[in-house]
């Protein structure tokens, strides 16, 4: 885990977001990695992938910190829906 926090710290996240895909291959059942993974691809605009990350981490763990996150993903997506205007 020590290398995927200085992975993010130096800015490179496709290598983190690949080390984490990695360390979900192994251990699926860990709801801090897909919602760690879900901030990355959130910093990468990639929004979906964010918000299937906050969810899966939500589904294994309810009490997950991704539930936030994934209430507040589907508030900015809700703005940014142009059937809205």
């Amino acid at each position: 885990m020590d290398s995927i926090t200085k992975l993010i710290a130096e800015g490179n996240y496709d290598e983190a977001i690949a080390a984490i895909s990695e360390a979900i291959a192994r251990n699926n059942g860990d709801d801090s990695l897909y919602f760690m993974r879900g901030k990355l691809y959130w910093k990468k605009g990639k929004r979906r992938e964010a918000m299937n990350d906050y969810a899966e981490a939500v589904r294994i763990n309810p009490d997950s910190a991704a539930g936030i996150a994934l209430e507040q993903a589907h508030d900015v997506a809700g703005f940014f829906n142009p059937d809205l205007l």
